[in-house]
């Protein structure tokens, strides 16, 4: 059995991954989408809230269930979460699956990695300066991220290198993708394992049961690792 811990991207609440989570349990698994303080029906609490604040939302998840051995599943925006729970509860992470996401370094912000386009959607689509709102096409459940999640530099000890196993997927089929760099920045290190599907951004719409096959590899392989006898 694993236990999985799922960061939805900007916009999005845990229920975006429900149908990743249902398919997990199905199969023994322990499984949790994180909705994020001031997103999805958590977005009445968007006062003060940033990316440091997302970060002990899924710190918090990990100390209260007592999670260890975790499969780390990150989409989007979430990647950045993701990347300072790995730094900061390294002890409790077997792997990390960063589904076009981001993958920052100490430092960086999602304004930064992100891409022009991007960062002019952003600041147009802010009426307030606080919220910014979903890009058209989401699901209709989609909510306004806090802006500062965006800007917000993340800051890091150690970085990713103590977690054994590290998977990038890379969704080719976004033109123009802003997650370009990321595949850029993993695509040749020997310490990840890269995928690239023909799929666009919206994974869970064009790509759900390809995610569950991978997850369910996923925790299969930390499976094994546990079981692997001592040398």
């Amino acid at each position: 059995m694993s236990n999985y811990v799922i960061i939805p991207g900007g916009y999005h609440g845990g229920w975006w991954f429900q149908p990743v989570v249902d398919a997990l349990r199905a199969h023994g698994h322990e499984a949790v989408a994180v909705t994020l303080t001031g997103v999805g029906e958590r977005h009445h609490l968007v006062s003060s809230t940033n990316l440091e604040t997302h970060i002990q939302d899924v710190l918090n998840v990990l100390d209260y269930e007592d999670l260890d051995d975790v499969v780390l599943c990150a989409h989007s925006y979430g990647g950045m979460v993701a990347t300072a729970v790995a730094d900061r509860a390294a002890e409790r992470i077997a792997s990390l699956v960063f589904l076009d996401a981001q993958i920052p370094r100490d430092g960086e912000s999602l304004w930064e990695l992100t891409s022009e386009s991007e960062r002019q959607r952003f600041v147009a689509s802010t009426r307030d300066g606080v919220l910014t709102e979903p890009p058209p096409g989401l699901d209709p459940r989609a909510t306004a991220h806090p802006f500062a999640c965006f800007l917000q530099p993340l800051r890091l000890t150690q970085g990713l290198d103590p977690i054994r196993r590290k998977v990038f997927v890379w969704m080719s089929g976004w033109p123009d993708s802003p997650l370009a760099g990321m595949y850029d920045r993993v695509s040749d290190d020997p310490g990840w394992h890269v995928e690239v599907w023909p799929n666009g951004h919206d994974i869970i719409g064009e790509a759900c049961q390809a995610t569950i096959e991978l997850l369910l590899r996923e925790g299969q392989e930390d499976d094994e690792a546990l079981t692997q006898p001592s040398t």
